[in-house]
């Protein structure tokens, strides 16, 4: 079952862009990054998750392609505000770009839920550093790229992989998820602060999600230091 599906109580996972790569050059010296952001929708994986807009802010430090960094977001609805913490490696080899990553996906005050047969709200248990995890392995070449997640610990039977190649100003990609949930996202960058992305499911297995286009507007600043 889908990952933000099978158990929301104790299952999440993030739009951190992880999938894009971290930069592969080398820096000789600590480098810390930091941006804020917003879009019309928390869109994750062909997905939207509700809550209406999102807001989020991240900061890194890379050194010698090792990089480590916090991202933390507004949330979505059905597990609310949420960080997340990621490590990795970038590097090339023979031309093509390398990376791998840990995240943890947090949600320290996840919302009441409805019960049906109570009809009364109930609290549910937080979601903890290392409760919800995945691998990531990234690939490049050229305008190429290939992600591969995969949970560990509980969420060991599920992963995705995303598939883009970039032309000029855009970006195409086809998502799946293990239950076979398919997706396809069409980006135009506009500048490097403002994209626009249209998202559809074109593989729905279990008919259970709205299918309609999804239309994304996001927008980032970088944060001097």
């Amino acid at each position: 079952m889908k990952m933000k599906q099978k158990a929301l109580s104790t299952i999440a996972a993030s739009a951190l862009a992880l999938g894009a790569l971290a930069p592969v050059a080398h820096a000789e010296e600590v480098e810390v990054s930091a941006a804020i952001g917003a879009s019309n929708m928390y869109y994750w994986r062909g997905l939207d998750l509700g809550g209406g807009a999102a807001v989020w802010g991240d900061i890194s430090a890379s050194y010698m392609g090792f990089y480590a960094g916090l991202w933390g977001s507004s949330g979505n609805e059905a597990l609310g505000t949420e960080y997340d913490i990621y490590v990795g490696y970038g590097t090339e080899i023979a031309g093509f770009g390398v990376d791998i990553a840990y995240a943890t996906y947090v949600y320290p005050s996840v919302p009441d839920a409805f019960n049906a047969d109570t009809g009364e709200f109930e609290s549910q248990d937080s979601i903890d550093p290392g409760d919800v995890a995945e691998v990531i392995l990234g690939l490049s070449y050229g305008p190429v790229s290939l992600a591969y997640h995969h949970g560990v610990e509980d969420l060991e039977d599920y992963w995705y992989t995303k598939l883009g190649v970039d032309v000029g100003s855009f970006n195409f990609a086809y998502g799946l998820h293990e239950d076979d949930l398919a997706h396809i996202d069409a980006t135009y960058n506009y500048n490097d602060n403002l994209s626009f992305t249209l998202g559809l499911v074109v593989d729905d297995v279990d008919g259970e999600f709205n299918n309609d286009p999804k239309f994304v507007v996001s927008f980032s600043l970088p944060i001097e230091f």
